[in-house]
């Protein structure tokens, strides 16, 4: 049987996990780690500096667990710490940017992946030189959360088929 483009991209081979939750309750300060977070559809995640009024773009940032390790050989370090990226979730197990305009659930929230999240100059001084262009292409995603509801450490991250809703 053929499938379609749309249907092949349903198709998820297993599901992912919150490896590392953070924020950054101040501008200018390290981003915190945390067990678990709540999500808010009119905040994103509660106490990040970063807040989005429902419906923005940006209102939670997510990585993939493993182009920390990609960007650590581009950069010859043996590993990256994940509160250096700056994002908000470090997801383990799953394509990210598979999930580009989908939804997904993770823990009791449901999210949508709005676009690509491009890394700032900051890197530089975070990842060190060439941080950057190490983090070009593996900067995770951006999403707004469509459900609130609470996220911990080892939480499913799985898409969500919106009839199953």
């Amino acid at each position: 049987m053929t499938s379609t483009v749309r249907e092949i991209q349903m198709q998820f081979p297993r599901n992912g996990y919150v490896e590392w939750i953070g924020i950054r309750p101040e501008r200018g300060i390290p981003m915190t780690p945390l067990e678990g977070c709540e999500l808010s559809l009119e905040e994103g995640i509660i106490g990040d500096r970063f807040q989005g009024p429902a419906g923005a773009k940006r209102q939670v940032t997510l990585i993939q667990y493993e182009h920390l390790d990609v960007m650590a050989r581009l950069l010859g370090l043996e590993r990256i710490d994940p509160a250096l990226t700056r994002r908000n979730l470090v997801i383990r197990g799953i394509n990210l940017i598979a999930l580009k305009g989908q939804q997904f659930k993770i823990g009791s929230a449901l999210l949508e992946a709005t676009g690509a999240c491009a890394p700032c100059s900051k890197m530089e001084e975070a990842l060190g030189k060439g941080g950057f262009n190490a983090m070009r292409g593996h900067g995770g995603i951006t999403a707004c959360v469509i459900q609130g509801g609470r996220v911990e450490l080892g939480d499913s991250v799985s898409y969500q088929n919106i009839n199953d809703l």
